[in-house]
């Protein structure tokens, strides 16, 4: 799975982090030719995004646009699933509040998010479950488990 990380912010962040869970998430699912993007932001700018398309007054910590459920986006036979918004704030107030790293938060919001767009949710606890599972077995391979 290709990628690209856009920080938007004047954080520092170990980008090598996220690649690696893009790897280990499209290895482990059998992902390949995809395209996932990943945007780094503020809590400010989530919150505009999370009001603008959620209609939720307030920021959140990820939000994921799967461009697959809009229309199939293939471009030279590589299907761009679509934007993984990730507040840096968000990151450390989280990590701070759960007890753990940041490198672990943004671990977190990272596979959860890609997990999103490769169409996998949390709506029902069946759901949530195997979502969950599977987010927890990709970050121990990190040493990122809670």
């Amino acid at each position: 799975m290709d990628y690209e990380i856009t920080n938007l912010t004047k954080e520092n962040v170990d980008e090598s982090l996220i690649e690696g869970l893009i790897k280990a998430t499209s290895e482990k699912l059998g992902i390949s030719d995809s395209l996932v993007e990943i945007i780094l932001i503020d809590d400010e700018k989530i919150h505009e995004i999370n009001k603008q398309y959620r209609g939720v007054d307030r920021p959140t910590d990820v939000i994921s646009f799967a461009f697959q459920d809009m229309e199939d986006i293939t471009i030279s036979n590589i299907t761009n699933l679509g934007e993984i918004y990730i507040s840096l704030d968000k990151v450390k107030s989280q990590a701070k509040e759960y007890g753990h790293s940041e490198r672990r938060e943004l671990g977190f919001l990272t596979v959860h998010g890609l997990l999103h767009l490769l169409g996998y949710d949390h709506m029902n606890s069946e759901d949530e479950k195997e979502m969950f599972k599977l987010q927890e077995d990709i970050l121990k391979v990190y040493g990122l488990e809670r």
